[in-house]
């Protein structure tokens, strides 16, 4: 009977080939597109989610409510993974992708914290919880479905097609919400418009379970059930035995950790850099990031090929290492290209945070329980908002914090312990008295758009995009061929999305923070670099090419 049933089981032919791929890719977009919904309207979700706390400190939740999708991911990946190596890969990609569709399009209905108070940011972050989940599972089962159907020597090249699509899915996101912002006006968009791309996903959601419903389970797993060589434990056989527990944690240290932050560097963190540092207005830095995307996504493919030629791991170890020695000059020169004038107030007019130390925190609270209300928290949160560098200088214990700039000193003022209504005044009057001090030393409130120059800052946004492609495009192709059938699913996912969802997903809101405590708009790239050179160091000594491993091995 197992005889009978393994004949039956055939290699796909090239047509059968090319529907999985884009089927697998098409529905996977969508889910990314799900995703970084969130990231893309960071700046509207913190004034509709998180507005009872100052602009910086809800900014700060906003990314880590953001975070927060990322940081379930590898519980996802273990429940799906897992049911993906007892089930089949086909089914349990169409369970994540029903999840991830309905959370999006309840956050597009979900009343703001105006309407309801603390529900809304309660709700939000739940329903962020479960996108994460969701993706936990999506990614490997993809990943590993297509490799399972591609032809052996061409799986990097096959696989890659899967990887343009985090990226195509951000691409699609900033283009719906271009769209929609534009044709609306910021007003409308700002007020209720900003829920329309999330309630589209219904759409993308009624597409995406139709073309998966077409596909078949691939072969070498259907040969490996006909076989009865199954795992009826793939959590144990993946992490309870060192032999292939080691290889995962060399896959995390050694692949998965460098990439992520490489990724969410070349693509969030530039957007965030952009809107948030260098204050180019919303739509314009989304239109430079859409246009680098588009440029750079081709990529993905040739290196996906290359890696068939010339190995996985070369390409991905040059791309932490590139990253991780250009990183400071292309982030500096896309200031200097971007706004100038912000360059030069931080070159000529230098700014000091006089303080006790002790009352200075590190402002980041992943659990959202601190208000950072002491009088240097305040100060540096103000300038940190306001792309201000400045220097510490420490002063007697008690002393309240003030900040120096040029031959005037603005006095800061201790939140803690104040009534409501009294902060929120204290807060305007610093606010009103430090803006127009460092708008006389002349920091720009906003990004000049007649001083932008679009071609060589969307060159610099390239360069970080390639980067993006060499680290991710081969990828899934050598997790994919380091794991065996019967536990790949769930081995493979697992360092992916530790890697991804912890490493990368808290970039945005650890290196803001760094900013905030350092006071150098460019200290949070060291987080991104470190980890880098970390997986480069790794992964050159520790980990093996894979592109002539052969993957249907039980």
């Amino acid at each position: 009977m197992a005889n009978a049933s393994l004949a039956a089981i055939r290699e796909p032919t090239k047509s059968e080939l090319r529907t999985v791929v884009f089927a697998s890719s098409l529905g996977t977009v969508f889910e990314w597109y799900d995703f970084y919904l969130f990231g893309s309207l960071a700046t509207i979700i913190n004034k509709q989610f998180f507005s009872a706390v100052n602009p910086t400190a809800g900014f700060i939740f906003t990314l880590l409510a953001f975070a927060a999708g990322f940081a379930v991911r590898p519980f996802g990946a273990l429940v799906f993974g897992r049911l993906g190596d007892l089930v089949g890969r086909k089914y349990t990609f169409l369970i994540t992708i029903l999840i991830m569709g309905l959370s999006t399009f309840l956050i597009g209905l979900l009343p703001n914290y105006a309407s309801i108070g603390i529900l809304a940011p309660v709700i939000l972050i739940g329903l962020r919880l479960l996108q994460g989940l969701a993706l936990g599972g999506e990614y490997g089962g993809a990943a590993t479905y297509v490799a399972e159907h591609a032809p052996h020597g061409k799986r990097g090249y096959h696989t890659s097609w899967i990887q343009t699509t985090a990226t195509v899915g951000l691409f699609l996101s900033l283009i719906v919400i271009l769209i929609v912002r534009t044709s609306m006006g910021e007003e409308a968009f700002g007020a209720w418009g900003w829920r329309i791309p999330f309630l589209v996903s219904v759409l993308l959601l009624a597409i995406s379970v139709w073309i998966r419903m077409r596909l078949s389970e691939s072969p070498t797993f259907r040969r490996m059930k006909a076989e009865g060589k199954g795992s009826s434990a793939p959590l144990t056989e993946s992490f309870a035995r060192w032999d292939n527990l080691k290889i995962v944690l060399l896959a995390l240290f050694g692949l998965t950790m460098g990439q992520a932050v490489v990724w969410y560097t070349g693509q969030f963190y530039a957007l965030f850099f952009l809107t948030q540092t260098l204050k180019v207005d919303a739509a314009t830095a989304n239109i430079l990031i859409a246009v680098a995307l588009l440029i750079g996504t081709p990529f993905f493919l040739v290196f996906g090929w290359l890696s068939d030629r010339i190995g996985r791991k070369r390409i991905i170890m040059a791309g932490c290492l590139l990253a991780a020695v250009t990183y400071f000059p292309i982030f500096k020169g896309i200031t200097h290209f971007t706004n100038p004038a912000l360059e030069a107030a931080l070159a000529n007019a230098p700014v000091t945070v006089v303080a006790d130390p002790a009352t200075c925190s590190f402002q980041f609270n992943p659990v959202g329980t601190s208000k950072f209300l002491t009088s240097c928290d305040i100060a540096k949160s103000f300038l940190a908002k306001a792309s201000v560098n400045y220097g510490n200088e420490a002063a007697p214990a008690g002393t309240v914090a003030s900040v120096r700039i040029g031959d005037k000193v603005v006095q800061s003022f201790e939140g803690e312990g104040l009534p409501k209504e009294d902060l929120a005044a204290k807060t305007k009057a610093f606010t009103v008295e430090m803006t127009a001090s460092i708008q006389a030393a002349g920091y720009p409130e906003k990004a000049d758009p007649d001083q932008i120059n679009y071609v060589v800052t969307t060159l610099l946004l390239v360069i970080l995009v390639l980067y993006v492609t060499m680290v991710y495009g081969p990828i899934a192709a050598m997790l994919v061929e380091l794991f065996p059938t019967r536990i790949r699913y769930t081995s493979m996912s697992l360092p992916y999305h530790i890697g991804n969802g912890w490493f990368g997903g808290f970039l945005p809101a650890i290196s803001f923070a760094l900013v905030a405590a350092r006071g150098n708009i460019y200290y949070g790239l060291w987080y991104p670099i470190i980890i880098a050179v970390i997986t480069f160091i790794v992964g050159v000594v520790f980990i093996r090419e894979t592109k002539d491993h052969r993957i249907d091995v039980w």
